[in-house]
């Protein structure tokens, strides 16, 4: 709910650049991704409930103290803090719900779990921005921390949810009972990253773009992605368990980079919802089967360490793609900028293409290197 409004506010109080804007949103993201290492440890010599509380409050705190920082390094520093807290309630949340999910199943499960996810990506920025301009900076930080603060009793409702398994493997699961986790799970996690490249710069510009092109509901573009979203995500996660990643990536790929050409081009608000259409279509897919992909690949006692590498690339993704854009944007403008992000998927599809071949090369290898043993 802050991260998209927070830059017109920093913009408005302080007048700083496109490049120091940026680095509001990267702070939060490399503390996050720091914090989901820790998160994935502490769960294995704690109660996941207290790492979960611990992330919760610290989040509120720094959320209700964002009003009060007199200067930029305040703020960073509360950045920090909002992104380790947020770090260690999305590890956990996420690995409680890998538990309960059979995974013949896992893409139609997190494709209803993601919802939580998703919708939160898309309506909380569309509500704050709203929020900051109608109520002011103190009501949105505000409520803000109260809805961290409320999930904290809820906690009482997951005592029968069962603990991520620690038992060891089978010698040939995951990366031949090393202990570790199956090392294909990088590829999806590349994959979300360079979605998120772009989540970045609309999260950091969009609200800067609106006012920019006279547009100052630009803000639902957020909230009516949510409806490509809600359609979307229960048809994806079938697709996927029944035909596999690529028959939802590639189409979904091209519907981000649709959305955000169009997006670049809008010169009113009819233009700027048909893109946020397209771009809650493909980003809802695209993030549902990268998360199922990497927990169908990963042993149920690594899903703690799956979803924290998911959720790490969405917050290296953001982060970078903030700051990289915000470079651009000071370069190109805000339409500039949102044309070479397009430019992203066309390195997604390529990596993606890379990726599957050196996946089937190794599955080659494999094989032949078996038939030599067979034959000895």
């Amino acid at each position: 709910m802050l991260l998209s409004p927070l830059p017109g506010y920093v913009k408005e109080r302080f007048q700083p650049d496109n490049v120091t804007i940026s680095l509001l949103t990267t702070m939060f993201a490399v503390s996050a991704i720091a914090a989901r290492f820790m998160a994935a440890y502490a769960m294995k010599v704690m109660h996941r409930n207290v790492v979960l509380m611990a992330g919760l409050a610290l989040a509120a705190v720094a959320i209700f103290a964002y009003p009060y920082a007199t200067s930029i390094p305040t703020l960073l520093i509360l950045r920090a803090a909002h992104g380790i807290g947020f770090g260690w309630a999305s590890t956990v949340v996420p690995t409680m719900v890998s538990q309960i999910i059979p995974v013949r199943r896992m893409g139609e499960g997190i494709g209803y779990f993601g919802y939580s996810t998703s919708l939160a990506m898309s309506v909380g920025p569309a509500l704050g921005i709203q929020l900051l301009e109608q109520s002011g900076i103190h009501v949105l930080s505000e409520l803000g921390a109260c809805a961290a603060a409320v999930i904290i009793p809820l906690l009482l409702f997951s005592r029968g949810i069962p603990a991520q398994p620690t038992k060891k493997a089978s010698p040939d699961a995951g990366g031949a009972g090393s202990g570790r986790m199956n090392s294909m799970t990088l590829l999806p996690a590349a994959l979300n990253a360079l979605l998120s490249l772009i989540y970045g710069g609309l999260l950091g510009f969009l609200g800067l773009y609106g006012q920019e092109i006279g547009i100052p509901q630009i803000g639902l573009f957020f909230l009516v992605s949510v409806i490509s979203i809600v359609a979307v995500r229960p048809i994806a996660g079938r697709i996927f368990d029944r035909r596999g990643h690529m028959a939802v990536l590639i189409p979904a790929s091209f519907a981000v980079m649709g959305s955000m050409l169009l997006l670049s081009y809008a010169h009113n608000l009819t233009l700027v919802l048909a893109s946020a259409l397209l771009f809650g279509a493909g980003f809802g897919a695209i993030q549902l089967t990268t998360q199922a992909w990497m927990l169908r690949l990963a042993e149920p006692r690594h899903h703690g360490a799956a979803n924290s590498l998911y959720y790490n690339s969405i917050d290296l993704g953001v982060g970078a793609g903030s700051l990289l854009l915000g470079a651009v944007a000071g370069a190109a403008g805000y339409a500039g900028m949102y044309r070479i992000s397009a430019g992203f998927m066309v390195l997604f599809l390529l990596a993606y293409s890379a990726g599957l071949l050196a996946e089937r090369k190794a599955r080659l290898r494999h094989h032949a290197n078996e038939h030599v043993v067979e034959s000895v």
